[in-house]
């Protein structure tokens, strides 16, 4: 099982900058995309290096090696934070093709939203993943000013002892009704083998990035009543910390071109 590196960084110069640079070295990305927002916060575990000294992640880049950064990019990061885990062979077989089609579907391809948006419950928190009223509007806002592209949800799971299957239930419903018959896909996931640079294991223990065709389809998928039911049956008891962070891949640029698709 290849081991890959999630790199969580935030940066000195802008995004454009920054892969610029990164087009002029060896480094060949699974993903590389603009951190947009956390849907779900980290309640026990990463609380120091992630969200209790209040700073701004710029990028999330997926490596499918341990390779350490050139100092041509660390000179450009002010904070970094990392995850090495093992991604099965099969996920990562033709990656970049496989990727390609899902940020750039053909119209029939993504699936039209079920209409649970039309009629759905809000709650205090978004924190299990439900719809709040904050969370509701920002992604109105977001829809209205980013567009109707693709993003990816970075998830880091840690499970309660022996409650893993259940959680495994809740992934088998999500490939086979819940998330797929809303365009999403876990197009990546691993076992975490150790965080940050030392080679402890850590308290996390998996790692997926999901895709949706748009922040629609997430908003329709997290409205209605077939995906809560069971996201309250399987999921959310077995997990003992969890984090969601919203991104929008990027193109990386050509060597010598300072622009990209944000």
């Amino acid at each position: 099982m290849p081991a890959c590196t999630l790199h969580l960084l935030s940066l000195s110069v802008t995004i454009p900058d920054f892969l610029s640079a990164l087009s002029t070295t060896s480094l060949t990305p699974l993903t590389i995309g603009r951190v947009v927002r956390w849907i779900v916060l980290p309640t026990s575990i990463s609380i120091d290096p992630l969200i209790a000294r209040n700073i701004h992640w710029d990028i999330l880049m997926i490596l499918p090696n341990t390779d350490i950064l050139p100092a041509s990019l660390q000179k450009l990061i002010l904070h970094q934070w990392q995850v090495t885990a093992g991604v099965p062979s099969r996920l990562l077989h033709d990656f970049a093709s496989k990727n390609r089609r899902l940020l750039n579907p053909q119209p029939e391809d993504t699936p039209p939203l079920t209409g649970s948006l039309n009629n759905y419950r809000t709650t205090a928190s978004a924190q299990a993943l439900e719809l709040s009223p904050p969370l509701m509007e920002w992604i109105k806002t977001y829809r209205d000013q980013e567009g109707r592209g693709a993003v990816s949800m970075l998830n880091l799971l840690a499970f309660k002892p022996g409650l893993k299957g259940e959680y495994l239930k809740y992934g088998a419903e999500f490939a086979k009704s819940i998330g797929s018959k809303r365009g999403g896909i876990a197009k990546i996931m691993g076992t975490v083998i150790h965080e940050g640079d030392i080679e402890e294991r850590g308290e996390w223990d998996e790692v997926a990035v999901a895709h949706y065709p748009s922040i629609e389809h997430f908003a329709d998928m997290l409205a209605s009543e077939d995906y809560q039911e069971v996201n309250h049956r399987h999921r959310v008891g077995s997990l003992r910390d969890t984090f969601i962070l919203c991104t929008t891949e990027l193109d990386l640029p050509a060597p010598g071109k300072n622009e990209s698709k944000l």
